[in-house]
């Protein structure tokens, strides 16, 4: 008996049923197969740095790769210098390290970083700054004592903006920056105290020194037991207690600054070094001091003079900052503190200046260390009862603490 023929719907449905099933198998196969290069070719040890940007290059080691970003990343170069120290320290532990000569990429970023702080400080000297002047009938009044100097000469505080003191030329390259920590580590030392032996030996620039001579220095500083006493290893290398107390409070300055604002800059660092002051509980701030550092209003230098002093005595007290402060420093003359370029500092290392003026105590360190800080943060006026030469000096009203004014 024949067959009787199919309808032709019925071939239509199977055909299309068919042509369906095959359309998914091979949509799945496809997933399946992006998943599987996904998962190969992703960043295993997560180290591609918490933006969740994806399009990384790398930069290999010996024993160890790390990521960089790719030219316009806007990514923080503090957090681009963190995420490279944990990656050598997840890959490499305590192994000894040597990165390849400085990528183009890297150095593209640091270009446009310099590129950026240039903006933005064209930008901030061209804003129209407010002029303050004195009321036309007010009596005249004495003398504000921080105008004066010595041999009576009056130093006339003018309301200007000033530069960041770390200028493009003067930073460090990221390329160094890396490369210094993870030397440093591996021989167990502060590469706060290596860069600062560099920089006193008078090596300047981007890149202070070679990863060779980095390397040396960090395992001679090692070997003479620099992380339990940074100055006795100094004065051993150099045959010189000057030198070594130079080294220690330079590093004592790379330690309080950080090593990524000297990569950045530290007018680019400065909300990170504010911060840091608020909430630092060794530093003791009046209430109104406090206000005037989260507004912005206190000059970059006089937030890393707090913090340097913290890290030279382990503790630092601030009495006057721009609130409270009188506004004029003697008739039509603004006082710096009003412009938030002065601070005053009334203990360090849990004691108190006033009372504690005599030679060789703690208010004659404070000022000597004061007076280490590299040129660019060297203050203009540093007053207490004690003058120890360059912009030191004593006058009889600064019992209780010491005037620091740039």
């Amino acid at each position: 008996m024949r067959r009787r023929d199919r309808h032709p719907r019925q071939l239509v449905r199977k055909a299309t049923g068919r042509l369906l099933a095959t359309s998914l198998a091979l949509v799945a196969l496809f997933f399946a197969g992006a998943s599987v290069s996904a998962w190969a070719g992703g960043d295993p040890d997560g180290l591609a740095g918490s933006t969740g940007e994806g399009s990384t290059v790398e930069t290999t080691t010996q024993q160890v790769t790390v990521p960089a970003e790719l030219p316009g990343s806007e990514e923080n170069p503090s957090q681009r210098v963190h995420r490279l120290v944990r990656a050598y320290r997840s890959r490499a532990g305590a192994r000894r390290v040597a990165l390849r000569p400085p990528a183009p990429v890297l150095r593209g970023i640091q270009h446009q970083l310099n590129a950026a702080a240039s903006t933005q400080k064209t930008e901030r000297s061209e804003q129209p700054q407010p002029v303050l002047k004195a009321p036309r009938s007010r009596a005249p009044r004495a003398l504000d004592p921080e105008a004066l100097a010595p041999g009576g000469a009056a130093t006339i505080w003018l309301h200007r903006s000033l530069p960041d003191p770390t200028p493009p030329a003067e930073r460090l390259s990221l390329d160094f920056a890396v490369q210094l920590a993870l030397e440093a580590r591996n021989a167990r030392v502060s590469w706060s105290l290596v860069l600062a032996v560099l920089r006193a030996h008078g090596h300047t620039g981007h890149v202070p020194a070679s990863a060779e001579k980095i390397r040396a220095l960090s395992g001679r500083l090692a070997a003479l037991g620099a992380e339990s006493s940074p100055m006795d290893a100094v004065r051993a290398l150099s045959g010189s207690t000057r030198f070594a107390e130079k080294a220690v409070a330079l590093a004592n300055y790379n330690r309080a600054v950080g090593l990524y604002s000297l990569v950045t800059g530290l007018e680019k660092a400065k909300p990170r070094l504010s911060r840091l002051v608020l909430s630092d509980p060794r530093i003791d701030i009046y209430a109104g001091g406090r206000d005037d550092i989260s507004k912005g209003l206190i000059d970059v230098r006089v937030i890393v003079l707090i913090r340097y002093l913290t890290a030279s005595f382990g503790q630092a007290s601030v009495s006057s900052l721009h609130s409270g402060h009188r506004l004029y420093a003697r008739p039509g003359i603004v006082s710096a503190h009003v412009y938030g370029l002065a601070v005053d500092i009334s203990a360090v290392g849990k004691t108190s200046i006033a009372g504690h003026q005599e030679p060789g105590g703690i208010t004659e360190r404070a000022v000597e260390s004061i007076l280490l800080l590299p040129a660019e943060l060297q203050p203009q006026q540093v007053i207490s009862l004690l003058g120890l030469g360059g912009p030191s000096f004593p006058l009889g009203d600064h019992a209780d603490h010491i005037h620091v004014g740039y």
